[in-house]
């Protein structure tokens, strides 16, 4: 077995309700030191998520189906492959107006979680 890297599993059967939609985060991960934390989103057909804001830098990546987005009023069409960023400050949600589940994976950062990497890179390395 090969102990330099770790297959994280999505574990579809207990997935966690958070901002109006279904979602696995990708912390805590003990092994894993990143700039970042993410989640895999789904939201299910004829849902929208929980408009909301925050300080952070978020990109959302669409792997299955499609939906709309919501930013501050604006609607545009987001589907499979598409990419979004959505700068701090923003009120955002996703609208899923379609008879299918919507699937994306959204990613998150700031200044402390950089700062947090860094230190523990340096910790790391010595």
């Amino acid at each position: 077995m090969n102990d330099m890297f770790e297959i994280r599993n999505l574990d579809r059967d207990n997935l966690t309700k958070a901002h109006g939609l279904d979602s696995q985060r990708l912390l805590p991960w003990p092994a894993l030191n990143a700039p970042f934390e993410g989640a895999w989103c789904v939201l299910r057909a004829g849902d929208e998520s929980t408009p909301h804001s925050h300080h952070d830098y978020e990109i959302f990546i669409a792997m299955t189906g499609s939906a709309a987005l919501d930013v501050d009023g604006e609607r545009r069409a987001f589907a499979a492959g598409d990419i979004v960023h959505l700068p701090p400050g923003c009120t955002h949600k996703v609208v899923n107006d379609t008879p299918g589940d919507f699937e994306y994976y959204g990613i998150w950062w700031d200044a402390d979680m950089s700062a947090t990497f860094l230190a523990r890179h340096a910790e790391l390395s010595t």
